[in-house]
């Protein structure tokens, strides 16, 4: 006798300040595809290092790292501003104690009245580091 599992699948935001909520959802999931979907086609994600990559595929591997972990991610949005289709998120966020930085991102709402990441900077509200 098989057993199947039947998976809800998850829902795209549909006001701004679910964004964040909707990308830990995702993210503790470890299911990597359903965290691209939270990005538009050409959007942006720049990591730690400040040079930004673009396009799911790039965005993915910059993801992998943090998804490898294993460990969930907690978010605290700090600031949600929206002006009409366009929105600015600032988020305090943390992966299981590894990890932790406040993100500055970018994220509009789609025709289809979702919202999704534009710019990700997950590190952009960060102390610049000097080596």
């Amino acid at each position: 006798m098989t057993t199947t599992t039947i998976t809800t699948p998850f829902t795209l935001p549909t006001r701004a300040e679910d964004v964040p909520a909707a990308f830990a959802e995702r993210f503790n999931s470890g299911d990597a595809d359903a965290v691209r979907e939270l990005y538009e086609e050409r959007a942006a994600f720049v990591p730690e290092s400040g040079e930004a990559v673009h396009g799911s595929a790039r965005i993915s591997a910059a993801n992998a790292p943090f998804l490898a972990l294993g460990r969930p991610i907690s978010v605290r949005p700090r600031q949600v501003h929206v002006a009409g289709d366009i929105a600015l998120l600032v988020v305090d966020w943390e992966i299981g104690g590894a990890v932790r930085s406040t993100a500055t991102d970018v994220a509009r709402r789609g025709a289809d009245g979702y919202w999704r990441y534009v710019i990700d900077s997950p590190f952009g509200a960060a102390p610049v580091s000097t080596h």
